[in-house]
């Protein structure tokens, strides 16, 4: 089944921020958002176990437990075991993603995408979700941003480890699909290369935004939609600096990306356009896309998040866009 057939909105809940990305949000903050998402129509949620060692899941887990479990889709990852060994959050290597969640839990993480690990991983994170399947597994960060050099051979790992492993659990009807969960292009086009491991999808991180979206338009998009294969767009707001946020890539936005978000902020301020509505609508406008999954930690922002998909965003601020090289000439608009 394709990942759009399984969803009933294209607006979905990334619960990354619920890990603690970037500050310590307290409890009932964090569930009064999942009950935020839900109370407006949301019925896809989006974990992983990196999301401050477990914590996003567990407080998911805990949101939806009220809730009947065929009224919704739940995707969560693999790539990452989480062990009872306690370590400094804030001293994790993660690549280019340094200092991550280092407001989560204090349980060590390894990653690993051998079949072995795929299975534990899986039973963990249902426990962790209080919730008896998953839907959507994505196997995470088998990218260059997380492993540098190394990730063409973690991802020979995951070939013949995760990939095999969700192939046939997917054959079981353990789970309805699984692709990759990734903030780069290549190990997507890789995937789409093989040809014993077919993925249902991606969820493609930040790399089909107002601020970055060339490569995956001219060469991934066309690909995916060629095999079927659906795109989940994940950081619609490039980790916030689109919604009024100041980070990029996870890290302190740099002085070009500030310049060119200042940029379309002017441009949207003329027609009167939220910048929320514009990114979240971009993102949406190309045909490969089957879901936006922004991330939320304030329950008032899922409110906004609704309001940006129902924007009318009049086709001068397009023309303008596109005039001032913000966006791609042939990228589809709303």
């Amino acid at each position: 089944m394709r990942i759009r057939d399984q969803l009933t909105g294209r607006l979905g809940f990334g619960t990354a921020p619920l890990g603690n990305m970037f500050r310590n949000i307290p409890e009932a903050e964090a569930l009064a958002t999942v009950d935020a998402a839900w109370d407006s129509g949301i019925r896809y949620f989006d974990a992983a176990p990196l999301y401050g060692a477990g914590l996003a899941e567990i407080r998911l887990g805990e949101a939806l437990a009220r809730h009947r479990r065929d009224d919704y889709v739940l995707s969560t990852k693999v790539g990452r075991l989480i062990l009872d060994e306690v370590v400094d959050p804030s001293a994790r290597e993660l690549g280019e993603k340094g200092g991550l969640f280092e407001f989560g839990r204090p349980n060590r993480m390894v990653d690993d995408y051998s079949a072995d690990a795929t299975l534990r991983s899986i039973e963990d994170s249902l426990k962790r979700l209080k919730t008896d399947r998953i839907d959507i597994v994505w196997v995470h960060d088998i990218a260059q941003d997380f492993h540098g050099d190394d990730w063409l051979r973690q991802f020979e790992i995951a070939r013949t480890g995760a990939f095999r492993v969700l192939t046939r659990l997917r054959e079981e009807g353990v789970i309805r699909a699984w692709g990759l969960g990734v903030n780069r292009v290549e190990p997507c086009e890789l995937t789409l290369d093989l040809a014993e491991s077919k993925p249902d999808g991606f969820l493609l991180a930040g790399r089909y935004t107002l601020l970055d979206h060339e490569r995956a338009l001219q060469r991934l998009m066309p690909a995916a939609a060629s095999q079927g294969v659906d795109i989940v767009v994940g950081g619609p707001y490039s980790s916030g600096i689109l919604a009024g946020g100041t980070h990029f890539e996870y890290q302190k936005a740099p002085p070009e990306i500030l310049a060119k978000v200042a940029r379309i902020q002017a441009i949207a301020q003329r027609h009167g356009v939220p910048i929320k509505a514009a990114a979240l609508q971009f993102s949406l406008a190309n045909p490969a896309v089957a879901a936006v999954i922004p991330g939320a930690s304030r329950p008032e922002r899922i409110e906004e998040d609704q309001a940006a998909l129902k924007a009318v965003i009049p086709a001068a601020f397009w023309d303008e866009m596109r005039e001032a090289q913000l966006v791609e000439s042939d990228a589809p608009l709303p």
